[in-house]
């Protein structure tokens, strides 16, 4: 008895020193002045395990080790703080007061850590635990019993009236564990009655978490023989809706197993969600910084240099320069981070030669920070299940594209998709969000839903041009035939690139080399270059890369707005063409990943002539040519496989750049104000 006073004591000093009894007394204002009387009143009570300790380690002890009895310690101070000073009329007993324990963290030990990698097994104690995890699922907010009211039915016993028996909800506890016919006083052992208009109603919602590296099976890494288990939340009153689907969290919450005859269910009570990050410490490589050096003074020759090494061992040096740096520029300026904006990068690509592209697009997605590739077969937004646990209410499940939040998902080959499933992908690209259907008399609910995720990943799709569309013969100059697919899907893309062969028997005989010597000799390096990269070095150098913070300098700024208005006069015009704002989103978003990639933090007019040029391709591909003339391939226009052709390479950018200026003197409207003169 007088270790419970004693830890009583130690409640009360710790609720005075961090605040408690004031935002208590704040909170029993409030309800003072809702005159509805109700069968309990819930408090929720933030508490730093740490400052807990420092008051009385054996309560700090029974904070971690055993929540329950700690929060039937913290109800009953509350109860007498309440009444001592008066707060609340309306309660007249302990079991009114409803406490909620908010632990504000856990120590960083083994114990307290839940790792889904390796599942627990049998019955732990039933303690606080922190988990990080992916959510792939989540229900809709439905409803809860908080707590009720029961009478005796005999009419001589003194709990027939008053507030003597109140059940509440525990963690873990199923709905029928708080309200049920045939519960019996404790007194009389008569049976209890329910008073239903003393219920409180609360707010839960189910969740569901993985570990994150289980996404490397939907992914390009490698295999591994690891197995993963989700883990089920119940977030209840003030958590729900404070997780997103895709998105990585912390979680504070308490184990509990739920007998549902004749099965066990394990769960987890979330008590506090944190959106989480892993942690990372990225640096440059020694080669890439050995690289950078030797580049300095030649702004465009890094990134050439990066693009031109690019996937080695999937295909020869040369080979697809330009989809190996429109691949670098998009996996550098996706982020999985905690923002809630997200700038994407979509990639489209026109070839006939699908299965060495499909390749180095499999070997780019596996260095994304999350990288997901969408199976045709597979769903790729969001599809419903009814719960599991008793809830009866829509389970929404994560497609690919939700899966992949924060990084990149790959489509594939887009002649695989039937009509509806292109028209949700351009739906999808044009507004950034997906909406769900729920049916309301399939799932419990009086009226149907639609609920709407934001969609905030990079797609990468290929069209195989040698699957004729059934177009014209007659096309505009410079147009490529997007194969099956319709031009209005090719324009959602932000990015449209064209893989060509330029060199005919050449290149297919450099691949078909390349593939003969990987198959004799693998593992041996296949290139005498003087600048080999591993994969290693890839990932470091984009994860270093995407924690750039960039900003653009007003000439590169100039060059990017004197573009757009160049062709977007000139293309309204001449084709009829209107080029909306996206275009403008894609121009910057390409300056600013190409600045990122050369490990700059501030945008130089040669990121500039870059975005432009590989803007000025895509369009052309779409609607053809315009009053700016350049080369197909301008950001490669030469091969790369000496010093000799990195010169030739600045000497063309160099040319070209001089070009858009031209363009932009004769068709931007005053131009001349803004651009200086070179």
């Amino acid at each position: 008895m007088a270790n419970m006073l004693s830890l009583k004591e130690s409640v009360l000093v710790y609720l005075d020193r961090s605040g408690g009894l004031q935002r208590l007394t704040e909170d029993c204002k409030r309800l003072n002045d809702v005159q509805q009387i109700e069968a309990v009143y819930r408090f929720c009570i933030s508490v730093n395990p740490s400052d807990v300790i420092d008051v009385d380690a054996v309560l700090g002890d029974c904070v971690l080790q055993h929540p329950l009895k700690a929060t039937a310690l913290f109800q009953s101070v509350c109860f007498l703080a309440i009444k001592t000073l008066s707060l609340v009329e309306k309660i007249h007993t302990e079991n009114q007061v409803n406490v909620i324990l908010k632990l504000t963290h856990l120590p960083p030990f083994p114990e307290y850590t839940l790792d889904l990698g390796c599942f627990p097994r049998g019955y732990g104690p039933m303690r606080p635990v922190s988990i990080e995890g992916l959510v792939i699922a989540m229900t809709r907010v439905t409803k809860y019993t908080q707590g009720a009211r029961f009478l005796c039915m005999s009419d001589d016993c003194p709990c027939s009236t008053g507030f003597h028996h109140i059940r509440v909800h525990a963690p873990g506890a199923t709905e029928s564990a708080t309200v049920r016919n045939n519960f019996s006083c404790m007194v009389c052992s008569s049976p209890l009655k329910e008073d239903v208009k003393f219920r409180v109603l609360g707010d839960k919602q189910l969740v569901e978490l993985i570990h994150v590296k289980a996404l490397d099976a939907l992914g390009a890494s490698q295999q591994g023989s690891f197995r993963y288990q989700s883990v089920t939340l119940f977030l209840r009153d003030e958590l729900c809706n404070s997780m997103r689907i895709g998105r990585l969290y912390r979680v504070l919450g308490i184990p509990a197993h739920v007998h549902q005859w004749p099965s066990i269910t394990w769960s987890v009570e979330a008590n506090n969600v944190q959106p989480w990050e892993p942690e990372s410490f990225h640096k440059v490589s020694a080669r890439f910084q050995e690289l950078l050096k030797a580049t300095a003074g030649f702004p465009w020759r890094f990134s050439a240099i990066v693009a031109h090494c690019f996937g080695l061992h999937v295909s020869p040096p040369g080979l697809y320069n330009t989809l190996k740096l429109g691949v670098l520029l998009s996996l550098v300026h996706a982020s999985a981070g905690l923002k809630d904006t997200f700038t994407n990068l979509d990639l489209l690509v026109v070839t006939t030669d699908t299965l060495i592209l499909d390749r180095i697009m499999t070997y780019g997605l596996g260095l994304a920070c999350r990288g997901v590739r969408h199976q045709v077969s597979g769903e790729m937004f969001a599809s419903l299940s009814r719960d599991e646990h008793g809830a009866g209410t829509a389970n929404i499940h994560a497609g690919s594209a939700l899966l992949a939040t924060g990084g990149v998902c790959m489509l594939g080959d887009l002649g695989c998709y039937k009509k509806d499933r292109l028209d949700a992908i351009q739906s999808a690209l044009e507004s950034s969000t997906l909406s769900v259907f729920i049916p309301g008399k399939k799932y419990g609910e009086d009226a149907d839903q639609q609920i709407s995720f934001p969609v905030q990943c990079s797609f990468w799709a290929f069209t195989d041009a040698s699957r004729r569309s059934g177009r014209s013969d007659c096309v505009i100059l410079g147009t490529a035939d997007m194969g099956p697919i319709p031009i209005q899907l090719a324009d959602a893309f932000g990015l449209v690139l064209q893989c060509r062969d330029m060199v005919g028997e050449q290149a297919l005989l450099a691949q078909t080399v390349h593939t003969l010597q990987q198959a004799v000799q693998p593992g041996k390096p296949l290139y005498s270059s003087s600048w080999e990269f591993s994969i290693q070095d890839y990932q470091e150098l984009i994860a270093h890369a995407q924690s750039l913070q960039v900003e653009l300098s007003p000439e590169a700024e100039k060059i990017l707005h004197g573009y757009y208005m160049a062709s977007r006069r000139v293309r309204a015009q001449s084709q009829g063409v209107k080029m909306s704002v996206a275009s403008v989103k894609l121009l910057v978003s390409l300056a600013e990943a190409h600045c990122k990639l050369c490990l700059r933090t501030r945008v130089l007019e040669e990121d500039a002539v870059i975005a432009v040029l590989l803007c000025e391709n895509s369009v052309t591909l779409k609607h053809g040519a315009s009053a700016l003339v350049i080369p197909p391939d301008a950001a490669f226009p030469c091969d790369l496989g000496d010093v000799e052709g990195l010169h030739r390479r600045d000497v063309t950018l160099d040319e070209l750049h001089q070009n858009i200026l031209r363009f932009i003197y004769a068709y931007a409207p005053g131009a001349d104000t803004y651009i200086a003169e070179e």
